[in-house]
């Protein structure tokens, strides 16, 4: 198998991948950010995206988990595909250490810190246009959110955490 094959697809794959974390990431931050204020003045406006967008925020902790599952299923691809890549190419020594490091920088630039300024910067334009695709992942995703949405609120209750943590993150 030659180098190109090999690397082109994978180099292609993470970007790719990059992308959708960035997406998740950018969401979460503008979700959580909105005032409740602007939230509820969007009813004015009935578009679906605004319609979906008020249904996302109604259960916090289930959008919570949605975009924590579709962002850690990402990342643990990234991490899998940069750590295979590595491998290939860097004795076995140094490839864990070198794709340790190549996949956090990679995951915090590009999928985490940027991504999340950004969704932070545009809020409200961003929170209305990922509402839509964000509702289309928690039903794709629904058996694996339904499953760790009960189980976190579960270990929650049993460690006596506040079951309604998340909803202090909606914005002010």
């Amino acid at each position: 198998m030659s180098v190109v094959s090999t690397l082109v697809p994978s180099v292609v794959a993470i970007a790719i991948l990059l992308g959708v974390s960035a997406f998740f990431s950018s969401s979460e931050s503008a979700l959580f950010s909105l005032s409740e204020e602007w939230v509820q003045a969007t009813k004015a406006d009935e578009s679906a995206e605004s319609r979906t967008l008020r249904e996302l925020r109604g259960n916090p902790h289930r959008l919570l988990v949605t975009l924590l599952v579709g962002n850690n299923l990402v990342n643990i691809a990234i991490t899998s595909i940069v750590t295979l890549l590595v491998a290939t190419y860097v004795p076995p020594g140094i490839a864990v250490v070198l794709a340790t490091l190549a996949a956090t920088v990679l995951i915090l630039v590009f999928g985490e810190i940027v991504p999340k300024s950004y969704g932070l910067g545009h809020a409200e334009s961003w929170s209305l246009r990922v509402s839509r695709p964000i509702s289309y992942v928690e039903w794709t995703l629904g058996p694996l959110v339904t499953l760790f949405d009960a189980g976190t609120r579960s270990l929650t209750r049993l460690l006596g955490g506040d079951q309604k943590i998340e909803d202090t993150y909606m914005g002010d």
